[in-house]
């Protein structure tokens, strides 16, 4: 035994000898970190330790990486690799690092540089809608078609130009001296144009993507020719771009089109059959749930319980209620209740999806359970206060009776003024629910708010003493068996939810979506084990 433990004393010398010094040039080893794209997913690689080693890769919302504080690191991984693939559900606009370490010493040697992982992607400046309609001269468009392309992430709305030819600036940030007409009034990847003023035959239009200031986010598109046959009849009528195939709707749809010229509202019905009269005028027979609604989405105020099939549609309206065109092709979606449901979220619109300003829990980018490694079912309500969410679990979560439940909910509640002792008394009661009937409840703490933000979006003022209150509830949730901590990856210096992840200062974009998500994952294995 004796020998035993003098050859692990001896080893265990040389070893931090090794690492002491700089016998094998441990001191000065730097990695430098390299990265790529491949299907969709970031490839890190980096040289050698000449020493066994591990390492940490670490992801920052900042480059000023050394600071290693808790609200700006976002993740970390750790191999005996010099090479790793992270699922590229990381924000881009975050920074990676490696470092070496060992038995003794942490790190050996210095930290890589910090990479952007913009970078990867290119320079991220060009930014640069990508139209989607074609028409061509064998196919020329009507007097008021459609023009669409795909959206841009972060874009808040767009500046449509139409030209009476090729701009003599092409991809530039500049209006064109061949504009004809221009409109900011574009919130959604489509517009609805009338040309009938127009003689030519052809036309020109392109199109770029702004932030909620109005400046601009990268360039202006191609720009895209479109013949025009004025003795085509089409019937006006919104079209839908939202698609329920993939996943099904979440329990409270929303629906979402691209608007229609001269509409200035819209009424969505939802029909338990196709409809008798397709591109009709009047609603149909089939009819079990109507709403109208400016702009160009609908929230379903009913939870979608009952299974079967269902279809959707929506036309255009006037002052009058009279009709604009006529009723969109009708979209199906399936109501079926998974079964042995492994996970479901539930909160408020922060749970239901959308963000920057101009997007809904229809665009699923904007939800953070897109970004999620394993599959839930969105029990989530927009508006929804700690009080309705408690309100509402018989009849939105037992149905489901779900293995765990993610729960976020309370800020609406806080930033109007309500108390932290009432939203912990309903949070613990939706606790308290799940407990009894055998659901494990995982909470959320609550992301800080920018009330600056929602004052200059929503014109809503937020509770003076909302920092009290918001930290009175999330130290109750870190009180709890099951929670995952999300709000240190969600707050800048001064304690506020950043701008750059959320631009109305409420309901994170992207970019705050995926590190939500990225913070359930990496937690996931502790809160279900």
């Amino acid at each position: 035994m004796k020998r035993i433990l003098l050859s692990l004393f001896v080893a265990f010398g040389v070893i931090y000898a090794i690492e002491a010094t700089n016998i094998l040039g441990l001191h000065s080893y730097r990695p430098t970190l390299e990265a790529a794209i491949v299907d969709h997913e970031y490839v890190l690689t980096w040289a050698k330790s000449p020493y066994p080693s591990y390492y940490d890769v670490e992801v920052f919302k900042s480059p000023q990486a050394e600071l290693n504080a808790p609200t700006e690191r976002v993740m970390m991984y750790r191999t005996w690799n010099n090479k790793i693939t992270i699922n590229q559900s990381l924000p881009a606009n975050t920074y990676c690092r490696v470092s070496a370490h060992g038995l003794f010493f942490q790190p050996l040697g210095e930290y890589s540089d910090p990479l952007y992982l913009t970078e990867i992607h290119g320079d991220n400046s060009i930014i640069k809608p990508e139209p989607t309609s074609n028409y061509p001269l064998s196919a020329p468009a009507s007097d008021k078609p459609i023009l669409t392309w795909k959206s841009v992430p972060g874009a808040v709305y767009y500046e449509f130009e139409l030209l009476s030819a090729p701009p003599e600036n092409p991809n530039g940030i500049e209006p064109s001296t061949y504009q004809l007409s221009a409109s900011k009034e574009v919130f959604t990847n489509g517009y609805n144009i009338d040309l009938s003023q127009y003689q030519s035959s052809y036309i020109y239009w392109r199109v770029r993507a702004l932030n909620y200031d109005g400046n601009p986010l990268g360039v202006f598109s191609d720009a895209q020719k479109v013949y025009i046959d004025h003795s085509k009849i089409e019937p006006l009528k919104p079209t839908i771009n939202v698609d329920f195939d993939k996943d099904g709707p979440a329990l409270y749809p929303v629906y979402s089109w691209i608007p229609i010229a001269h509409a200035v509202k819209y009424e969505v019905e939802v029909l338990d059959e196709l409809p008798e009269n397709p591109h009709g005028i009047a609603p149909s027979s089939h009819r079990i749930w109507s709403s109208k609604t400016t702009g160009f989405d609908c929230y379903d105020d009913e939870p979608r319980l009952t299974p079967g099939i269902y279809y959707w549609r929506v036309r255009g309206l006037d002052e009058a209620d009279k009709p604009v065109g006529v009723f969109s092709d009708a979209s199906k979606f399936i109501i079926s209740p998974p079964q042995n449901l492994y996970a479901a979220t539930f909160g408020d619109s922060i749970t239901h999806g959308g963000g920057a300003v101009s997007y809904s829990p229809a665009n699923p980018e904007y939800n953070y359970q897109t970004y999620l490694d394993f599959s839930t079912f969105n029990l989530g309500r927009s508006g929804d206060t700690s009080k309705t969410m408690l309100e509402r679990f018989n009849q939105d979560v037992m149905p489901y009776h779900p293995k765990y439940l993610i729960i976020l909910g309370g800020s609406n509640s806080l930033r109007g003024g309500v108390p932290a002792a009432k939203v912990i008394a309903e949070l613990t009661a939706i606790r308290d629910k799940c407990l009894a009937r055998g659901i494990r409840p995982i909470f959320l703490t609550l992301p800080p708010i920018n009330p600056a933000s929602i004052k200059k979006v929503f014109n809503e003022e937020t509770a003076p003493d909302w920092r009290i209150e918001f930290a009175r509830v999330n130290a109750f949730i870190r009180q709890q068996r099951y929670f995952i901590d999300i709000a240190p990856y969600l707050t800048d210096s001064n304690g506020e939810l950043p701008v750059e992840l959320a631009v109305d200062g409420l309901h994170p974009d992207i970019p705050g979506k995926q590190l939500i998500a990225q913070a359930i994952n990496a937690s996931w294995a502790r809160v279900t084990q």
